[in-house]
Parts: C-alpha cells; structure tokens; sequence
C-alpha cells in the first residue's frame, strides 16, 4: 500500500513538535509544525524524532492497523526509530498527541475492521478449561531468568503503588501488598482463634503469599495454571520454611474446593474472559466464607466496556480481556456479592512498566541470546505500549472489595490505610540484586 495512507493519518495526528519519516525509497515525510517536541511524560526533547522505513510494505502495514503494524514492523526491522531516541520515545510522543481520543486513534481504521477485530476479540475470550491453560502458559512460562531481569525483587507482575514517583520499583510493589492487606481486611486474623485461610486464585511468582503468610500467620492456598510459576513458588516456600502454611496448586481456580475466610486475585481477571464472569462470580461466592472478604486487583477500562486489541492477543496475552467496571459489578451482583469499595488507580502502572522498560532495556544483550532479537523488540513494544495506554489512554487498575454480608469489615475505611501505613512502615524494600549500582560498589 502506498505511503499516501499512513501520511494521510500522520498529518492529522501530529500537531506538535516534529516527526521525520524517510521511507523504503529515500522520500521524506514531515509531519508538525516544529519546535520543541513534547515527551509524552509532561517535558519536551529538542530534536525531531526521525525513522525509517526499510520495507515498502512497511507504511500500508501501518497505516491499516497501528498498534499491531506498528509493533510487527518493528518487530521484523522494518521500522527503526533514529538515535537518540527509540520505540518508546517514538510511542510516547505519537500517543501524547492522540490523548484526546484515548487509544481509538491507533485501532482499526474503519467500521468494518472494527466491528471484525472486535468479534474476534470476543470470540478469543473463551477461555474454557483446556484453553484457559494453554493461555497461561503461553504468558507465563517463559524462560524464568526473563522475569527475573526486569521484574522487582519479589516478581510482581502487576502494578506497582507509586504514592510518589520516585519510588523504585521494589518500594512500590512493597506499598501494593500493603494496600492490598489492608484492603482484604486482614488485621482481623489476630482476632481468630485458628489461622486465617486464604485462597490466592492467579497466584503468579508467589509474593503476595508469602507476604500475607508472613504479616498474618495465614494459612495461603495458591492456585495457578503455567507449570514453571508453580514450580518456583513451590521451590520458594520450601526454602523459606513455610511449605507447611504456604502451599501453591497447578489448577485452574474453577476446581478449588472448600471454604476461605479471604479470597484474593490480582492479575486474574483480564485472563479469565467476559463470557466467564459469572462463573468466576459464583464460584468464588461458594468458596467464601460468610463472613469473608474477596479482593480483586485488575487493569481496567475508565469508560463502557471495549475489546482487547489484536496485537496483545496475538503476542503477549491470548485470551486476554481488560474489563470495564459496569461488567465486573454488574456480574457480582447477579452472583449475591456486594461491593463494599471501588478504587481506580490512576497512572501507577504506567510508572511501573517505565521502570520494566528501563530494566529491559539494561538486559538487551542477555535477552536476545535467550531468545532472539525480534522477541526482543516484541517485549520492548509490549511494554512501551503498555505504558502509554495507562498514561494517555483510558486504562487504570481497578481495586473492590466484595462482601457476602457487609458486617465482614469496618463501617468507617480508615481501617484499611491504617493497616496499610502500619505495614508500610514496618519494613525496608529489598534491594534489586541485579542493580548496576550494586554491582559498582562490590567492584
């Protein structure tokens, strides 16, 4: 396809700053009216952005479908982004611009390609038991060393509570546990004469179990589906000691059994799909003790309910569903559950994906030999992408807290940040054991 296409939208899109394209021929495009070029973050860089397009398919690939050929021209060497800057500069930048209208200025150009990516998003949301795992695993049983190099000590893998912008990645995935505790009204523990038993359903690397077991005393039943997350967060419990009280299952959450005074699932919901909301609902009701309380921890959408775009189902997360709030609230109610608190939080995650970029970006050399150059280039997409959708897009985090009767918490919410300043302030984050600075000062 002809550059006309992707120079059609470039010259609506750009209002600031300038952009440079030289194409697969020679022939340069500028878009902008020049001046200093806004950052996407709230500062201003004093140069162009320049790319090229090495490949004559490259401009029509784009132009028919942003964010997936974008991403897949980058991917494949097609698009290269000029030194000083690179992909993220150039996300950053573009969708700064597009803000006004969310991410909709990178979906599919036209009714038509809308309406088919969106029902096959729906279609891809059908996460039965056996897809269900085989989505998982596709996700998360990556090579471990992967997470490690970019994940914080704990390897959360969900955002991060950045009360200030400055904090490292380990303080703020600290502060989210914290948050979390006090949100699942945890404090109530020292108030039972038996440990406390708490399901984590999409338990990850683990963290969030040990922390609870560790502030709590709980009994912790982690359940996940990827093999290798299992592996490790067994491994983990049985090195600290805890395999007793800590203990994780390869099972889909749909085959717990048994009644739980908490229920926690942070992460979980983009991967369960809409169509199986109310089972997720109805499940975890059962499983719930009548006093209990469930907290759940997802990314959201600040507007009606959308559809996943292709290149996250295709590449980073297939199956994958980040829900409006209508539908997680209007699907618990139906299931008996009552909301008891709603929070969106706002921005933090696009601070913690900076910082998973950034952590990337430091282990070029060891990624691509894991794997290879365009997994490379996919992962830095993914997250650059991820970033600008929480900074200039409509995603948030949602956090409720459900109750089957709502005597099971405080009348006044002061309890939870109480409990969570308690936390906070009664231990140091961790320190990233692959920090540069550390490796300086032990050399």
């Amino acid at each position: 396809m002809p550059m006309w296409l992707l120079d059609k939208m470039l010259t609506k899109l750009i209002r600031a700053g300038k952009l440079v394209i030289t194409d697969y021929d020679g022939k340069v495009y500028e878009y902008g009216p020049g001046g200093p070029v806004p950052d996407g973050q709230g500062g201003t860089y004093d140069q162009p952005i320049r790319i090229r397009l090495t490949d004559k398919k490259a401009s029509g690939h784009i132009a028919r479908y942003p964010q997936v050929g974008a991403g897949e021209a980058f991917m494949w060497g097609w698009l290269h982004v000029e030194e000083p800057y690179d992909i993220r500069d150039m996300i950053l930048y573009v969708t700064g611009q597009a803000k006004v209208h969310g991410d909709r200025a990178l979906q599919p150009q036209g009714p038509m390609k809308r309406l088919i990516q969106k029902t096959a998003a729906k279609v891809d949301s059908i996460n039965l038991k056996s897809k269900a795992r085989k989505n998982a695993e596709h996700t998360y049983n990556l090579t471990r060393r992967l997470y490690e190099l970019f994940l914080d000590e704990d390897r959360q893998y969900t955002m991060g509570y950045h009360r200030t912008t400055d904090v490292s990645l380990e303080k703020a995935q600290l502060d989210k546990k914290a948050l979390i505790a006090g949100k699942m009204y945890m404090q109530k523990a020292r108030e039972m004469d038996r440990p406390m038993r708490v399901l984590d359903i999409g338990c990850g690397w683990g963290g969030l179990a040990h922390y609870l077991n560790k502030h709590y005393g709980c009994e912790v039943l982690g359940v996940a589906l990827a093999p290798d997350q299992i592996a490790f967060c067994k491994e983990r419990a049985k090195q600290a000691g805890v395999d007793d009280k800590v203990k994780f299952k390869l099972m889909d959450y749909r085959d717990v059994e048994g009644t739980f005074d908490r229920i926690s699932s942070v992460g979980l919901l983009e991967h369960v799909g809409t169509p199986h909301y109310p089972q997720f609902m109805e499940h975890t009701h059962r499983l719930l003790a009548d006093d209990g309380v469930m907290f759940s921890h997802c990314c959201g959408r600040a507007g009606p309910p959308g559809f996943t775009d292709a290149w996250t189902r295709k590449y980073i997360f297939p199956g994958g569903y980040i829900p409006a709030l209508s539908e997680l609230v209007t699907e618990s109610e139906k299931a008996g559950w009552q909301v008891m608190d709603v929070e969106a939080m706002r921005f933090h995650y696009s601070h913690t994906l900076e910082e998973w970029y950034n952590r990337t970006v430091l282990h070029r050399e060891e990624i691509t030999e894991m794997y290879d150059e365009q997994f490379y280039k996919m992962w830095l997409f993914y997250l650059a992408g991820a970033e600008q959708s929480f900074r200039h897009g409509t995603l948030v985090n949602w956090q409720l807290q459900y109750v089957k009767d709502r005597n099971a918490v405080p009348m006044i919410r002061d309890y939870m940040e109480e409990e969570a300043t308690r936390l906070r302030n009664s231990e140091e984050p961790p320190a990233w054991h692959l920090d540069p600075a550390l490796k300086q000062a032990a050399e």
